[in-house]
């Protein structure tokens, strides 16, 4: 038998591992060249955020998992998963007070799970709403955002 980790401990944890697994997991989707085990490791991390996340999180970091999930799964070409994770997350940031690098990134990702599952309208709209929100963010913003956003495609088949 174990002995009982104190909950404090195991808090700890979680947000550790939640931290490090959801920053793995970003760095990975913007790499513009991965191999089949970096997206192995992108899915796995994207996923065991959002896990580590659910024993210590709030709703804003289920939403903020659940985008991340959407991303990866899209890069994928997962595309019916993509709109599942992408679309939780743009409704709670949009039904929210939300910081506008999180209503940029909510539309980016959209956009590339719209790409992903081939439907070209909510891509075109989710597409220019992000870049145009992108464009109007600081400059710290704006470089986490365009690192994202260079990897979704402009248009739905590329």
């Amino acid at each position: 038998m174990h002995d009982a980790i104190p909950e404090a401990d195991l808090a700890r944890a979680h947000k550790h591992f939640a931290v490090e697994c959801n920053n793995r997991a970003w760095r990975l989707s913007e790499q513009p060249l991965r191999n089949a085990a970096e997206d192995g490791e992108m899915l796995d991390a994207a996923h065991a955020a959002a896990f580590h996340w659910s024993k210590v999180g709030n709703e804003l970091n289920a939403a903020r998992a659940a985008m991340l999930l959407g991303h990866v799964h899209a890069l994928l070409g997962h595309g019916d998963m993509a709109l599942h994770f992408s679309r939780d997350a743009f409704d709670f940031v949009t039904r929210r007070e939300s910081p506008a690098w999180e209503v940029a990134f909510a539309h980016a990702v959209l956009a590339n799970a719209a790409a992903a599952a081939r439907d070209a309208t909510n891509h075109c709209a989710h597409y220019a709403q992000a870049k145009s929100l992108g464009a109007a963010l600081d400059d710290e913003d704006r470089a986490y955002f365009d690192a994202m956003f260079r990897t979704i495609p402009s248009v739905v088949g590329e």
